[in-house]
């Protein structure tokens, strides 16, 4: 593909991300979900350097922002301490987005043609839950339970549980040990320092 097509293609796939959607109060969490998904993988297919990454960077983040409630995952990320912050909340979720974004575009390169395949998905009143399996590729398949609460007429994800494991849970105990030595605000630097490689 040329690169006025891949210029071409970009614009169409981030005008798709940005149009309104009348219809979003009348999808499932697993239909709006998928259609996030299914962008990031057309995405994906266009990347074939690093330099495509970098140009790409700022439409990842647009697509992650519309369906990732980043605010939600950083407060259970710390549990309890989260009251400590006393008016750094923003801080504390800036620097958190940051560094999850960070550590998933820092994955980006390794696609090789994975598809996500949607299987069974559930919904009580404001929680849902879809679970999906990631097919192809070099790697064995594997599984990713995506976690979702309602927010208006939209689902945002607040937790991604993969091959059994919950990101949120793995990030409360990383930051637990470091909160036994360090300060909140320690901690908000390290997540800085992860993001700007420092």
């Amino acid at each position: 593909m040329k690169r006025s097509q891949r210029l071409i293609f970009a614009l169409i796939v981030l005008l798709s991300v940005l149009a309104p959607r009348s219809n979003a109060s009348a999808e499932t969490a697993k239909e709006q979900l998928q259609g996030t998904l299914d962008r990031v993988v057309q995405v994906l297919r266009t990347i074939r350097s690093a330099e495509d990454i970098e140009k790409n960077k700022s439409l990842f983040r647009q697509i992650l922002l519309t369906r990732f409630d980043f605010a939600a995952m950083a407060q259970r990320t710390l549990g309890n301490r989260w009251n400590e912050l006393a008016g750094r909340e923003q801080e504390f979720i800036a620097a958190f987005t940051d560094f999850i974004e960070g550590a998933y575009m820092g994955t980006l390169g390794a696609y090789q043609g994975e598809t996500i395949i949607y299987e069974n998905d559930r919904a009580a009143g404001e929680l849902a839950e879809v679970d999906t399996r990631v097919v192809g590729g070099r790697g064995a398949p594997l599984e990713v339970e995506y976690k979702l609460r309602r927010s208006g007429d939209e689902w945002k994800v607040y937790d991604v549980v993969i091959d059994d494991v919950s990101v949120i849970s793995n990030y409360q105990s990383q930051f637990r040990r470091i909160l036994q030595k360090a300060s909140l605000q320690e901690l908000i630097q390290r997540l800085r320092d992860k993001t700007t490689g420092g």
